[in-house]
């Protein structure tokens, strides 16, 4: 598959830099296309919602002409609910194939955003807790709660945000394949971080051991 022309400059793919020495990448995925239209732009209540107007119109043109004029009169709804499906589908394509989600061994990289591109860096060290949503055939969406004063703009995420958190968005790897497989490497690479401490350099006073 070829990148979009605007990567083309990443020096590593979904990384807007070389990884410092000693971070490695652990996984790089992006959402699956079908379930990003289902979960995400909600596709599946789009074909519920169209489906109760055709059988409602059905119904009623039923009541005054025969059976097959009544199917008649739900062609045009069925038309514009085929357009509208593909509407959605063709956007949660193409969301997909712009977004690249990176785990390393020290952050959580988010390269997202299909007509402006954007990279967010999230440092384990900043992320609280990590929730795993598992949906059917494996896939799922795994939502960074951060421990940072920061606040994160709905606008900027979506789609690639937890579902009805509106006041207080929070980042997610949203309709990734193999969900419980890409968890454990996000708790992989906090296993790593917790392993290596953090050292200070303390200013040394003269004439005092250290």
């Amino acid at each position: 598959m070829s990148e979009h022309p605007d990567f083309k400059t990443e020096p590593v793919p979904g990384l807007p830099e070389e990884l410092p020495t000693g971070e490695s990448i652990l996984w790089q995925g992006r959402p699956v296309a079908w379930r990003l239209a289902f979960d995400a732009l909600w596709l599946k209540w789009v074909l519920v919602y169209f489906a109760v107007l055709i059988v409602w119109r059905i119904g009623a043109s039923a009541s005054v002409m025969p059976l097959g004029a009544a199917l008649g009169t739900a062609v045009p709804l069925l038309v514009l609910a085929l357009v509208v499906s593909a509407v959605l589908y063709g956007v949660a394509m193409w969301q997909a194939k712009s977004t690249l989600y990176t785990i390393t061994t020290a952050r959580v990289v988010m390269r997202i955003g299909a007509a402006v591109s954007m990279t967010l860096n999230l440092p384990l060290t900043k992320v609280k807790a990590a929730n795993v949503a598992i949906g059917r055939g494996g896939s799922g969406t795994i939502t960074l709660e951060m421990d940072s004063p920061e606040r994160l703009s709905l606008f900027m995420l979506w789609p690639h945000n937890r579902p009805w958190h509106i006041n207080r968005p929070q980042p997610a790897l949203r309709c990734v394949a193999d969900a419980q497989s890409v968890a454990a490497h996000l708790g992989d690479a906090a296993e790593i971080m917790m392993s290596h401490p953090k050292i200070v350099a303390a200013p040394v006073t003269e004439g005092v051991p250290a």
